[in-house]
C-alpha cells in the first residue's frame, strides 16, 4: 500500500478550504489587508488619545472599521434570516432606520425639537422605537408571507414612503438631543476607549447565536427557503416563519438606527442610512449565502459586513472622491460576489485538486 503523496494531501486540503462558505469573506479581508500593508503600513496604526472631554479613546482605521461596520453587521443578521426564509431581500431597511431614529428623537425631545433636557428616559425611547420598527417589519412580513408578494416588491412600498413618514413624525423639524449621555451609545462611554457600538454589536451576535442554538428558528428558516411545499408537508408553517424573520429584521433595524442617531444626536431624513440596504444585501452575498434562500451562515454575513466597511474605509483612505466611491466599490464587490458563486468555488476547488508536482505525478504513473 503506497503512501498518499503530500502534494495530493495539500491540494485536497486547499480544495476543502475553498469550498467552505466563509472562505470568500476571509480571502477578501486578507487581500484588503495585504493591499493596505503594501500601499501604506500606517493604515493599521492604532493610537490612544483623548477626546474633547479628556476621556481616553482609541483611534485609527481599524477602530473605524469595527465601529462603523457594527451597524451594517447588525443589519446583516436580520437580512440573512429574511433572505434564507423568504428567498428575497428587504430593500426598505434604510427607510425603516430613518423612521426608527425619528421615533427615538421625537420621544426624547418631545414636541420641542430643541428641548434642553430629555423628555423621557432613553430606554423608553429605544423600546418604543423597537416596537415601531418591528411593526413595520411585520407589515413587510405580512405582504410577503400572507399576500405572497415578491419580497423586493413588497418592501418597495416602505422604501418609497419611509423617509416621508420619518419626517412627518417630527413635523419636518430636525430635533437635536442636548443630553451627553445619549451620545454614549454611538460614541464612547467615559473611561472605556473602545467605541460603544462594538459592544452593542457583540451583544446582538451573542443573542442571535443563542437563539439559533437553542431554538429551531434557523433550521425552519432554512427548510422553508429550500422547499416551501415540502416544509409545509412536514408540519411547518412557512408563512409564520417568513413573518417572524421580518419582525427580527425590524428589531435589528431599531438597534442600528439607535446607534446611528446617537452618533450625531440628530437626524437628516433624506441622508441617514442612505443606501445601507444595498450594503446589507451585499454583506449576505459576500458571506457566501445564496440570495435565492435556503442554507445560510450568520457569521459569514457578519464577516461580509466588515469586509464592505473595510473596503469603504480603504477607498476613503486613498482619497477616492465621494461621488466616485460607489463605482469603485461596485467593481470590487462584483468581483467578490462572482468569486463567492458556488460554480466558481467548485471550479477553483477542482483546480486545487488537480495541482500535482511533477515528481508526484510520475510516482502516480
Amino acid at each position: 500500500m503506497t503512501a498518499r503523496p503530500k502534494s495530493a494531501e495539500k491540494s485536497s486540503f486547499l480544495a476543502s478550504i475553498v469550498k467552505k462558505q466563509i472562505f470568500i469573506p476571509i480571502a477578501a479581508l486578507l487581500l484588503l489587508a495585504i493591499f493596505n500593508l503594501i500601499m501604506d503600513p500606517s493604515f493599521f496604526k492604532i493610537t490612544l488619545g483623548h477626546n474633547s472631554a479628556g476621556d481616553p479613546v482609541l483611534s485609527g482605521n481599524i477602530i473605524s472599521i469595527i465601529d462603523y461596520g457594527s451597524e451594517l453587521a447588525i443589519l446583516a443578521i436580520g437580512m440573512t434570516l429574511v433572505t434564507a426564509a423568504s428567498r428575497g431581500q428587504d430593500i426598505s431597511v434604510g427607510a425603516a432606520m430613518a423612521i426608527s431614529g425619528s421615533v427615538v428623537l421625537r420621544i426624547l425631545c418631545g414636541p420641542d425639537a430643541q428641548a434642553a433636557t430629555l423628555q423621557a428616559p432613553i430606554i423608553v425611547a429605544f423600546l418604543i422605537s423597537c416596537l415601531v420598527a418591528m411593526a413595520f417589519g411585520a407589515f413587510n412580513g405580512a405582504l410577503v408571507s400572507i399576500f405572497k408578494i415578491q419580497p423586493m416588491v413588497a418592501t418597495l412600498i416602505l422604501f418609497t414612503a419611509g423617509r416621508s413618514i420619518a419626517a412627518w413624525i417630527n413635523h419636518n423639524k430636525l430635533p437635536v438631543v442636548n443630553d451627553k449621555t445619549f451620545a454614549y451609545f454611538g460614541g464612547y462611554i467615559p473611561g472605556i476607549p473602545i467605541p460603544t457600538p462594538v459592544f452593542i454589536a457583540i451583544a446582538c451576535f451573542i443573542v442571535i447565536w443563542l437563539v439559533l442554538k437553542f431554538t429551531t428558528l434557523g433550521l425552519y428558516a432554512q427548510a422553508v427557503g429550500i422547499n416551501e411545499k415540502t416544509s409545509r408537508l412536514n408540519g411547518l408553517n412557512p408563512a409564520f416563519i417568513k413573518f417572524i424573520t421580518y419582525v427580527i429584521l425590524g428589531l435589528c433595524v431599531a438597534v442600528a438606527a439607535f446607534i446611528k442617531v446617537s452618533r450625531v444626536s440628530t437626524i437628516n431624513y433624506s441622508v441617514v442610512a442612505k443606501d445601507i440596504e444595498m450594503d446589507a444585501i451585499l454583506a449576505v452575498a459576500l458571506g457566501g449565502n445564496s440570495l435565492s434562500g435556503g442554507k445560510f451562515s450568520i457569521s459569514s454575513s457578519i464577516l461580509g459586513a466588515y469586509v464592505i466597511q473595510f473596503l469603504t474605509t480603504t477607498l476613503y483612505k486613498f482619497n477616492v472622491q465621494s461621488d466616485a466611491l460607489p463605482a469603485y466599490k461596485a467593481v470590487v464587490v462584483i468581483l467578490l460576489v462572482i468569486l463567492s458563486a458556488p460554480i466558481v468555488r467548485e471550479k477553483i476547488a477542482a483546480f486545487c485538486k488537480s495541482l500535482r508536482s511533477p515528481v508526484n505525478a510520475e510516482s502516480k504513473s
